[in-house]
């Protein structure tokens, strides 16, 4: 298989419909505030560049409060939650060169013009684009007209004194007066408008650029929960080895770690009572839980070039015995890269930790595998592979959940010291 690109419009507007899923009441405000950061900066004559990268910061500004499981509908302007989850947004891209100069945008992000009547020189021009953008995005009313609502929404900005920039208040009321951007605004994902921009060029990632992407990915999929917070990067490495021992090109192999870090997106529709739940899920939790990979599924399909890899990743609830869920696929429709993700995520799963259960042994592993194999709830030839290279494949996911695990502790304790400067100073 040739080695795909993809678009980075493509995958980020991805990120920020599976951000929107946390609650409907947030519905399309990424994409939102990407919109509007834009006009402000195309208003501004910024450069084509510094709209791109504002793009990107609209569109992002949120994956650290959701990283850290925090409610979003609920986040204070000014408070210390909300200045910290900028910086550990930031710190989620950190050393992803395509989102550098958005990563310092989205640092300071909710943070004041003016702080006791000093400015705060350090802070980009960008980050007072994205908080202004925010802020008027979040007093929108999705159920009523939007072009009535726009004097108040003015007002409001223009009342809260050195918050913002009075450049960008200024040009808010001047964009105040142009219609089609606030319909825009209120019509489903308006981002898509911006594609048909010319000066609006954003980067077409190679593969290896795609698998640094989906580790950003699987971070905010899995740190909501201590329990989950490795589970990803150990099914993407075994799904990746399996894939090498099954004769996958060094690209496939690639592909098969992307859908691997990818496979559980579909859960940030999934409250994390019912994730971190200690006993058994009632029926309407079950129900719940298992819309996940088909939100997976719709989420990934969108991105060019991804039509293998949403597959892979969203069918590893899926059984060839046609027992399985969503889409009740059988032997005859699952694609091999299905069947290693089910198998690689079955034995992750089974050899870690959960609310409800310590990680199991080996021995129980293996009788878990082959029972499930017999019953073709897995395939029987992946299971058979994995079982005869049992401790090489073991060793790899292990591995790989260790780095994972160290990666998620120092995020949490970075999490808590950022949250106690902003508590002892909001800069």
């Amino acid at each position: 298989m040739n080695s795909i690109k993809v678009n980075l419009k493509d995958l980020l507007s991805c990120l920020s419909q599976a951000q929107d899923l946390v609650s409907s009441e947030l519905s399309a405000h990424h994409h939102q505030v990407a919109y509007l950061a834009f006009h402000i900066a195309r208003y501004l004559k910024l450069s084509p560049d510094d709209q791109n990268n504002i793009i990107l910061a609209g569109l992002l500004h949120d994956i650290g409060a959701l990283a850290q499981n925090e409610n979003l509908e609920n986040i204070d302007d000014e408070s210390p939650s909300a200045l910290s989850h900028g910086y550990m947004g930031s710190r989620l891209l950190k050393g992803f060169k395509p989102l550098e100069k958005a990563a310092e945008i989205i640092t300071f992000h909710h943070h004041p013009w003016k702080l006791n009547g000093i400015v705060n020189a350090h802070i980009p021009l960008g980050s007072h684009i994205i908080h202004i953008a925010d802020r008027t995005c979040v007093l929108l009313d999705k159920k009523k007209d939007v072009l009535p609502q726009i004097p108040d929404i003015i007002k409001s900005i223009s009342s809260r004194g050195t918050v913002f920039m009075p450049e960008l208040v200024d040009c808010l009321c001047a964009l105040g007066e142009i219609e089609y951007i606030w319909l825009d605004l209120a019509y489903e994902l308006p981002l898509d408008r911006l594609a048909k921009v010319p000066s609006v060029e954003l980067a077409i990632l190679d593969l290896d650029q795609i698998l640094d992407y989906s580790i950003i990915f699987s971070r905010i999929i899995d740190y909501r929960s201590c329990f989950t917070a490795k589970h990803s990067a150990g099914v993407a490495k075994t799904a990746e080895k399996l894939a090498q021992l099954f004769g996958y090109s060094e690209n496939e192999c690639k592909m098969i770690r992307i859908a691997g870090h990818m496979h559980d997106l579909g859960k940030l529709a999934v409250s994390s009572a019912i994730l971190e739940k200690p006993g058994p899920l009632t029926a309407d939790e079950y129900s719940v839980v298992k819309c996940h990979p088909y939100y997976t599924y719709r989420l990934l399909e969108v991105v060019s070039g991804f039509e293998t890899i949403s597959k892979w990743a969203a069918y590893h609830h899926e059984k060839p015995n046609g027992q399985g869920y969503p889409f009740h696929l059988d032997n005859n429709n699952l694609p091999l890269g299905a069947r290693i993700i089910a198998v690689s995520d079955v034995f992750t799963a089974i050899s870690e930790d959960r609310p409800y259960r310590k990680s199991m042994q080996e021995t129980q592993i293996k009788n878990i595998l082959i029972s499930k194999a017999k019953e073709h709830a897995l395939c029987p030839n992946v299971v058979s592979v994995l079982l005869n290279h049992f401790t090489l494949i073991n060793n790899v996911r292990k591995e790989a959940q260790d780095q994972a695990e160290n990666d998620y502790k120092s995020f949490k304790a970075d999490t808590l010291k950022t949250q106690s400067l902003c508590l002892q100073s909001p800069l």
